[in-house]
């Protein structure tokens, strides 16, 4: 499985929940509940590498968050 940072947060105006992938452009998903959200996101991520692979453009590594102390 890939581990990328995911955002999800609530959309006032659509009415649903948003997720999405900062590392990837372009990659995000959204459901009428956070869990649904969060499954339609690890589908997009997939078809976003695929897609990527298949047009041999770069596929970022995953590098989570930065912490600091």
């Amino acid at each position: 499985m890939v581990r990328y940072e995911v955002i999800i947060y609530w959309s006032a105006e659509d009415k649903t929940f948003v997720a999405e992938v900062p590392e990837l452009p372009g990659c995000m998903a959204d459901g009428a509940t956070y869990q649904e959200a969060l499954a339609n996101v690890k589908v997009v991520i997939q078809e976003w590498i695929e897609t990527a692979k298949e047009l041999g453009r770069p596929i970022p590594e995953p590098k989570g968050r930065l912490v600091f102390a």
